[in-house]
């Protein structure tokens, strides 16, 4: 997956907000750990403000997420 596509798709799940949507985020920053490495996580949530949006703070560790 590109950063690009990860952007988009978490960009369409928290414009839906719940539960659901929350977990669909951390799957994809899963995808993107293994992809691409912590450090674009980290630039995602700090992109994004996903930590006032679904909660991880830059350096979560989405390695283990499933």
């Amino acid at each position: 997956m590109t950063l690009r596509r990860a952007r988009e798709l978490i960009c369409e799940q928290t414009s839906m907000g719940g539960g659901y949507n929350r977990n669909a985020t951390r799957l994809i920053l899963h995808e993107v750990h293994k992809e691409h490495g912590q450090s674009s996580v980290d630039r995602l949530l700090r992109a994004l403000d996903l930590e006032n949006v679904v909660g991880p703070k830059p350096g979560t560790d989405f390695s283990k997420v499933v």
